[in-house]
């Protein structure tokens, strides 16, 4: 069985065609393909953060061609990201699926972009592990810091997110105060890695002792807006004390409340997804307080950020949902 993925739900388009070479849930194999990203980045970096109809004008200019590259097989399912994400970018994606879906009269499975972060983990080595579940899962992205129960793949308990700014997002706006520039992520975890010494700049670690598993990061940034204002020469040194404390702030409270999670719902398992996933501190930091008591799931740096081809192996998992271009975008679409 072929699948044809597209993602669209942000800044990065791609077009994902995977052969699942195995009918059997429990003991996968497939093959990527192909799986092409076209990274928006350098577009929005002079913006300072995304632009909607700009990303969905790149879209539609994008997606023609990743498709002309993609293409190996004809599909037997075309699959689409519904939700959640950036209403015009969502649309843009969709609408070119379903043009897909009438000229070859294929079915389209939608997908949640959450849970395709979450099964990203098994795109390498191309097949799903045994025995996993329960598992605890923390996304971390742009939009999005969640803890989520997982007790099966498509049966899901959200035990807590954001209450206001995600930690990708705190990342962005913080290195905008610091003038670091677009994306905030990489610029502060590349400044912070110049240094092996700790910050003697302290920050606050919003909701560290909070008996739930929520998360808020408004604050972090805020104390980043003040502490910044209060410094008058702000040299290097300092904007690199600065990033220094500010990734780990965010890497203490997301160890922290997985780990309480994972204790008191008593799993063994932790799975990770989303594009701050990528940060080499935080997976470091991750790995050293699981071991040995958790066996730890990192998604490949190559799936961390959005690519169709983590939209491609969750469609597997919902083929019963497959329509014929009845589908619509969910912004705002809870796991």
């Amino acid at each position: 069985m072929i699948i044809l993925a597209v993602e669209t739900s942000c800044d990065d388009t791609s077009i994902s065609v995977l052969k699942f070479k195995k009918n059997q849930s429990k003991n996968l194999k497939f093959e990527i393909l192909s799986n092409i990203v076209s990274s928006q980045v350098e577009i929005h970096k002079k913006y300072g953060g995304i632009y909607p109809t700009l990303a969905r004008r790149e879209h539609q200019k994008n997606l023609p061609i990743l498709l002309k590259k993609a293409l190996k097989n004809k599909p037997d399912y075309l699959a689409v990201t519904v939700g959640p994400g950036l209403e015009p970018c969502l649309w843009t994606g969709i609408n070119f699926t379903k043009s897909l879906s009438k000229k070859w009269n294929l079915p389209i499975i939608p997908v949640n972009h959450i849970e395709a972060h979450i099964l990203a983990n098994w795109l390498e080595p191309s097949q799903m592990p045994k025995k996993i579940f329960p598992a605890i899962s923390l996304i971390v992205s742009g939009g999005h810091t969640q803890l989520i129960l997982m007790k099966d793949i498509g049966r899901y308990k959200m035990l807590g997110e954001t209450r206001d700014d995600a930690a990708g997002e705190c990342f962005d706006k913080a290195a905008r105060i610091l003038g670091l520039g677009y994306p905030g992520g990489p610029a502060i975890a590349d400044l912070a890695a110049k240094t092996n010494k700790s910050s003697q700049i302290k920050l606050p670690r919003p909701m560290l002792y909070s008996k739930d598993y929520d998360f808020s990061f408004s604050g972090l940034k805020t104390a980043v807006l003040y502490r910044t204002r209060q410094e008058k020469l702000r040299t290097a040194k300092f904007k690199q004390a600065m990033a220094t404390e500010i990734q780990q702030a965010i890497i203490d409270v997301l160890i922290k409340k997985t780990i309480n999670a994972a204790k008191n719902y008593k799993v063994k398992t932790i799975i990770m997804g989303g594009g701050v996933t990528a940060n080499k501190e935080l997976r470091k930091q991750m790995k050293k307080a699981t071991e040995p008591a958790f066996n730890l799931y990192l998604p490949s740096l190559k799936f961390c950020t959005d690519n169709a081809a983590m939209i491609g192996i969750t469609a597997y998992f919902h083929q019963k949902k497959a329509v014929k271009r009845n589908i619509s975008a969910k912004a705002n679409l809870k796991l």
